[in-house]
């Protein structure tokens, strides 16, 4: 096997990257961006409307336009570029920055990283049972990151015929919104902590579906799960978890499905040999900072777990999502 071959000048790259990271996570906590809008605005006149000093503002703007995420007028005057307007302007639709908030509080902890290695413990507490501000960047983080693939693999898996969806671990109930947007015929329940309704409700709202998509409060690895369903949809959330309580949730799951009940994980997969693709190899290293047992799975690991818990038909979906996710789907054993 060929390996590649590195230069000081790339590998300094890579150990001086967090200089861009800092800066567009400040810009973003700053919420520049949105300040700006659709206007031309100078140095003072964005700290007039977001606070701030002069000297330093100027700095950041500059180094966004060097970033090709601000443009910049000869006499000083600073524009969104078509993408930050779209990306990273509260005022878009496609707005991502709850996501890369989230990104910015995992930062502390990654400095941290040798120390996790050396101790095999977590030097975080999990985001989405942090304080307020964390838990909505991670919650509504999620929802950015699954309104990028929910609409279109909603409408390019076959749910016909299928008529109540567990939304296990569902956060906000993006998937449980598209999925059922998709089949008309089609109700779903999105099971997650109590702390995470708000979220829900006010996006099931949102879309207009609170008459079909219902909210469960429950902890999936210390409550039951009540009712029947058959489709279950787990979307990263056994990365957070050791294997047994992979096994726990997934067999929980299996157990609140009716006979013929199709099961599909979606996360990040590692080849069977877990060095590779890169990003789950590095989520497993975001796991080891913030859970005590958690890591990705490959796809081995996930085939055998849903076959110990009675399913068979174990398949990889044909799809492959951001930071190459994957999805293993599977039928209940009528017996």
């Amino acid at each position: 096997m060929e390996t590649k071959q590195w230069n000081p000048g790339q590998l300094l790259e890579i150990s001086g990257y967090y200089w861009k990271t800092c800066t567009l996570h400040a810009g973003v906590k700053l919420d520049i961006f949105t300040v700006i809008g659709d206007e031309q605005l100078t140095a003072g006149e964005v700290v007039q409307k977001s606070g701030g000093d002069e000297r330093g503002m100027a700095m950041l703007l500059n180094a966004f336009v060097a970033m090709e995420l601000l443009t910049k007028t000869d006499d000083n005057r600073y524009a969104n570029t078509p993408s930050a307007a779209s990306l990273l302007s509260k005022n878009s639709p496609q707005y991502i920055g709850y996501m890369i908030m989230h990104h910015h509080h995992l930062v502390e902890s990654w400095a941290r990283l040798d120390q996790a290695v050396q101790t095999g413990k977590p030097v975080r507490t999990s985001a989405s049972f942090g304080d307020a501000e964390r838990r909505e960047s991670f919650l509504m983080g999620m929802f950015n990151l699954a309104m990028s693939i929910a609409p279109e693999l909603t409408r390019q898996t076959d749910l016909s015929g299928r008529h109540h969806l567990l939304d296990l671990g569902g956060g906000p109930g993006t998937y449980a919104i598209h999925f059922c947007m998709n089949n008309p015929g089609l109700r779903g329940t999105v099971y997650d902590l109590p702390s995470t309704r708000p979220f829900a409700e006010k996006t099931i709202a949102k879309f207009d579906l609170s008459d079909r998509v219902a909210f469960a409060d429950g902890n999936y690895l210390e409550d039951g799960i009540d009712g029947e369903y058959d489709v279950a949809w787990l979307s990263h959330i056994l990365h957070g978890e050791g294997p047994e309580d992979c096994q726990k949730i997934i067999q929980k799951a299996v157990d609140a499905m009716s006979p013929d009940g199709m099961i599909m994980i979606h996360d990040f997969i590692l080849n069977d040999y877990k060095d590779g693709p890169l990003f789950p190899a590095l989520f497993s290293l975001n796991m080891l900072l913030g859970t005590p047992g958690g890591h990705a799975y490959s796809e081995k690991e996930i085939v055998a777990m849903l076959a110990e818990a009675g399913i068979s038909q174990i398949q990889r979906m044909d799809f492959q999502g951001p930071n190459d996710s994957g999805i293993m789907m599977g039928i209940k054993s009528a017996d």
